[in-house]
């Protein structure tokens, strides 16, 4: 049976941390309680404890459209956080209340993870946290980002990016990403498709946001069902020795042309979506099954175990067996530790 706290809270969950204050946005709010702060254990999600914390808990935090959230815990609980979040704003250059960037720098120096949704990048910036650091915002605020903060490196095209343990996200939907990557990171890709599953989301999007910007309408579909036909046969046949060339013929395009209308369509390569793909079903794999190695390896198309070692290093900092040790189904450390930080 879990014990509770002085504070009345289970101490196996996972702590997170929902940073309000005024002008925060109501929908990166939604994002991450619908993702931290519904009980899915039934499921054999894990326990997570999400807290709204603000600077006092008396009076409740306005948010655009007449909502209200009422916070549950003063910034005094960050030190318990294992995660905070910190939501977009509907004003990006609102300037955050100074105890919240104070409370952030100490968190950050503890050495907990914090991760901003959208223009919660400009709220780190102003605490100073990305100064010197790659992040990234909403395609359309990139410039304004770099405008007022130039000491940050704004990288233009990612759905999310972390450097020394924050974290930022692209907009809107990218928010959903980065929380469900948070989720695979620390719990595994099984308990992130849990997730994604009750909220009727894909686990992970492969790509970046440049696939999103505005572009004119293209006068057929006819190259977009052919890249689509394309993913789904790549799909169902991982574990054979794919190459750009042989999904470019299936496409009818030479391999250049190919290549070109792949990353416009999906905002990365075709190389890099087939180990996106192949990393996923191994972890898929490691967590469901117990198989040896060279069998994953195998079936996820990687062809070695020397080959999908080093992918799971360069990609997850982590090997497949520890990856297996933390989060099989077997595992008594299942979806409790996380095993890179």
């Amino acid at each position: 049976m879990e014990q509770g706290d002085a504070h009345g809270e289970r101490r196996s969950a996972y702590r997170v941390a929902l940073v309000a204050f005024p002008g925060v946005r109501a929908f990166d709010v939604s994002v991450i309680t619908e993702v931290w702060g519904t009980d899915r254990t039934d499921r054999d999600a894990p326990a997570f404890d999400l807290r709204r914390v603000a600077p006092e808990t008396a009076t409740p935090v306005p948010m655009r459209g007449g909502l209200s959230l009422l916070p549950d815990r003063t910034l005094s609980w960050l030190p318990r956080a294992d995660l905070i979040l910190v939501p977009g704003l509907d004003d990006h250059v609102t300037p955050a209340p100074p105890p919240v960037l104070q409370a952030l720098r100490r968190a950050h120096a503890r050495g907990t993870t914090i991760a901003a949704l959208c223009g919660g990048a400009f709220t780190l910036a102003q605490a100073g946290l990305l100064d010197g650091r790659r992040a990234i915002t909403h395609w359309n605020l990139v410039d304004l980002l770099r405008a007022r903060h130039p000491e940050v490196t704004v990288v233009p095209d990612a759905l999310f990016i972390e450097d020394d343990n924050i974290w930022t996200a692209a907009g809107t939907a990218a928010g959903i990403d980065l929380c469900l990557h948070l989720v695979r990171r620390s719990h595994g890709a099984e308990a992130a498709a849990t997730i994604a599953r009750s909220m009727v989301t894909a686990p992970f999007r492969t790509g970046t946001q440049a696939q999103f910007i505005e572009h004119a309408t293209p006068r057929t579909d006819r190259d977009a069902d052919a890249l689509a036909a394309v993913r789904e046969h790549a799909l169902r046949h991982l574990r054979e020795p794919l190459t750009v060339a042989d999904l470019a013929a299936r496409a009818g395009m030479s391999p250049r042309t190919f290549a070109r209308h792949f990353t416009a369509a999906t905002g990365t390569t075709p190389l890099r979506w087939l180990l996106d793909q192949r990393l996923a079903a191994a972890q898929k794999l490691l967590e469901r099954t117990d198989l040896p190695m060279p069998e994953v390896a195998r079936r996820a198309g990687f062809g070695s175990e020397v080959t999908m070692r080093q992918h799971f290093a360069s990609r997850l900092a982590t090997s497949p067996r520890a990856y297996r040790a933390a989060f099989s189904a077997g595992s008594a450390t299942a979806g409790s530790s996380p095993i890179a930080r």
